[in-house]
């Protein structure tokens, strides 16, 4: 008998607040939280405006800070979602094996020490002869950098502060696949608990790209919505105006454990995890396959573990599949290939899948996208809400399917929501798809 793995825990640092219920009633009233970068000055840049989290203390957050004062905002963002996720689970008050307990990461670059890192590259640098000196480098970061904040940067960084804050003794892992990791990070948790490897997962992803490299970068890939001039309306997803992402910045942290081991210490089973589906599309590094056939495995593959059968109808008449949290990021190519993977798993009955893109008002989360989206997921099984997709007023004759536009809607008089899909695709062709059910016993 295959085991079963459910979420008894959530957390996240979003643009829109920190605790569940707030960020919640925020998605549903539509509201979003963009406004001009303030990590740095973006003044002249194409893009000035993101999702920034606004206000954030770990202080607030957690206890025992001061160990983790150093570390970057990634890493501090994920140890305040893994403290909320933790508490709600109860999973430090009970008798629980550490090694039995792992932890598993999508989180991306720490905080870039910038500044100083350019200006030793300036202080070595020779005019007069276009060339860098090594020595001169060697005592300007002597002077100028620092060996924690070198360290920090490091992806890895944010898994050994969370392990040790938390005492996750078990399988420890961090993935980088970009735009999938957090939903990556969830799913292969999913797959360590099934097969025994852990009795219970730390899971999710962290990230801020809200800095001058992550910005510059996505602005030359022509990513970036540049509406400088209308942050609040910027992120369109599916619509015929999209001009790209919003950048957003934040975590989300799952506890996820066994059926058995939850039930045991007397853990609240919020949601049941069902399947997990990845690909990639082994196509372009920058492109993604036109039909969509990597978006299609991923979701396909989730929908078979989990026993659903998107093309069917359930007994009650409708789809099997009663929501999809959708990829969703505003950009023409994501927005246009993500409908044509969804019309091909779903195939008739497509059009009745409602398929929302929170993106439109939290921004892109990068690394920590995914694990914010599925606990968006849960939010909508437990309350029978669905988030809209906002800023959508012209729709485009290639994206026609449900986005649910503008407003949320209440599907409890329909028989609420059983059953969702949480999408997540990456640059660089990574495709990755959860399947979270409402729980059972």
């Amino acid at each position: 008998m295959s085991t079963r793995v459910v979420i008894t825990g959530m957390g996240w640092v979003t643009p829109l607040g920190v605790t569940i219920d707030e960020v919640w009633s925020r998605l549903i009233r539509g509201e979003n939280g963009f406004g001009p970068v303030s990590h740095f000055d973006a003044s002249t840049f194409a893009t000035n405006f993101a999702a920034q989290v606004r206000g954030f203390r770990l202080s607030d957050h957690l206890d025992h800070w001061q160990p983790h004062a150093r570390a970057g905002l990634s890493t501090q963002f994920a140890l305040a979602a893994a403290a909320r996720a933790v508490r709600q689970s109860g999973l430090s008050q009970g008798k629980v094996d550490p090694g039995r307990v792992g932890l598993y990461m999508g989180s991306g670059e720490g905080s870039l020490d910038f500044a100083n890192f350019v200006s030793t590259n300036l202080a070595a640098y020779d005019a007069s002869t276009k060339t860098l000196s090594d020595a001169s480098w060697a005592r300007a970061g002597l002077a100028k950098m620092s060996a924690v904040a070198e360290i920090e940067q490091e992806p890895s960084a944010t898994l050994a502060h969370v392990a040790t804050e938390f005492g996750c003794e078990g399988p420890a892992y961090n993935c980088m696949t970009a735009c999938a990791a957090g939903t990556q990070a969830l799913g292969e948790a999913f797959e360590l608990i099934r097969r025994g490897d852990a009795d219970a997962m730390l899971a999710g992803g962290s990230h801020s790209m809200i800095h001058p490299l992550g910005m510059t970068g996505f602005i030359r890939l022509t990513a970036m919505s540049t509406r400088r001039d209308d942050p609040a309306h910027s992120s369109r997803p599916f619509d015929a105006n999209r001009d790209g992402f919003a950048m957003g910045e934040g975590a989300g942290m799952l506890v996820i454990e066994s059926l058995d081991h939850a039930l045991a210490r007397g853990a609240t089973p919020l949601a049941e995890i069902a399947g997990f589906g990845s690909s990639a599309d082994a196509f372009r590094i920058t492109d993604i396959q036109p039909e969509g056939k990597g978006a299609q495995a991923a979701m396909l593959k989730a929908c078979r573990q989990a026993g659903v059968n998107p093309r069917e109808p359930g007994a009650d008449g409708r789809p099997q599949v009663h929501y999809i949290s959708a990829h969703g990021t505003g950009t023409q190519e994501n927005d246009r290939i993500e409908t044509i993977a969804v019309k091909g798993v779903f195939g008739p009955l497509a059009s009745k899948v409602p398929f929302s893109s929170v993106k439109s008002s939290l921004g892109h989360l990068i690394q920590a996208a995914g694990a914010v989206e599925a606990i968006t997921c849960v939010q909508a099984i437990r309350t029978g809400i669905l988030p809209p997709t906002m800023n959508l007023s012209s729709p485009d004759p290639e994206c026609d399917l449900d986005y649910v536009p503008n407003a949320a809607r209440d599907v409890n008089a329909q028989g609420g929501v059983e059953v969702c899909l949480s999408n997540s695709f990456g640059f660089g062709g990574q495709n990755n798809t959860i399947c979270i059910r409402r729980y059972r016993a």
